[in-house]
């Protein structure tokens, strides 16, 4: 069941948006050759408890998971496309990284992510990061009302196929508001008019991932959490938190930066 928001709640949402996005800056900021992914999670828990907020991340255990997530930052390095656990791994030159974060204030819940380079770019993963940032900006255009999911999803899937790039079939985004996870499921790919209509008050956590190397096959490591690409090409990952309104799409996580 999709839950409407007031626009009282979604100005709460944008509260915990604001968390979100600073402790996304600040991993941003953070992260140079030598630092490693745990430090970088110190860096975003610091921001949620000078916030008074808590972790969505920390403990989660959906069904398909072995373990609860041990962390509140999600770092995914080169071929690890989403869900990567932070370890002591330090970052290298040239190492392309995502980072998702959530953050939960006065019970509303904010979720978004980010992908860069660490050090001296390659040309080509500057490519497939710029590429996930428009198919996401694609996606929060066709955020309107009287709009349908399939519209986002389209929006998405085009600008990520036309640019060559692979999507992981099965993972995409999701409603968000007092939990995470809410109804309705957002895909990266689909047929535009086609799913639920869009209304005021709906609130979206739309989220692009690609596969530089064009395939769409992936498979979890060890863990049961890393999402990695089957042929070893580097991904990225973009999302906002979006609530639907009628003056347009507000992006609850926009960051200063």
């Amino acid at each position: 069941m999709v839950e409407l928001k007031t626009d009282t709640s979604i100005d709460a949402m944008y509260e915990a948006g604001q968390v979100v996005g600073r402790a996304l800056t600040a991993v941003r900021k953070a992260s140079d050759v030598g630092v490693s992914l745990l430090e970088l999670d110190e860096v975003a828990h610091d921001v949620l408890r000078d916030a008074g907020a808590t972790s969505p991340f920390l403990g989660y255990r959906p069904s398909f998971a072995p373990t609860a997530f041990p962390a509140v930052l999600c770092a995914s390095v080169n071929d690890a496309i989403v869900h990567g656990i932070p370890t002591r791994y330090k970052l290298r030159d040239g190492d392309l990284v995502s980072m998702d974060f959530g953050a939960e204030l006065s019970g509303w819940v904010g979720d978004s992510a980010l992908s860069f380079t660490v050090g001296t770019p390659r040309p080509a993963d500057v490519r497939l990061i710029e590429t996930a940032e428009r198919a996401l900006a694609a996606g929060i255009a066709a955020a309107v009302v009287g709009n349908r999911i399939g519209d986002i999803a389209h929006a998405i899937g085009t600008v990520c196929r036309e640019g060559g790039y692979g999507i992981p079939d099965g993972f995409g985004g999701h409603g968000i508001g007092r939990r995470m996870h809410e109804d309705p499921g957002v895909p990266n790919e689909g047929r535009p008019g086609r799913g639920m209509k869009l209304r005021h008050g709906m609130v979206l956590a739309i989220e692009p991932m690609l596969i530089g190397g064009g395939t769409d096959g992936y498979h979890a490591d060890a863990d049961g959490w890393t999402l990695r690409t089957n042929d070893g090409s580097r991904a990225a990952h973009a999302e906002h938190t979006v609530a639907i309104t009628e003056t347009g799409p507000r992006i609850l996580t926009a960051r200063a930066d």
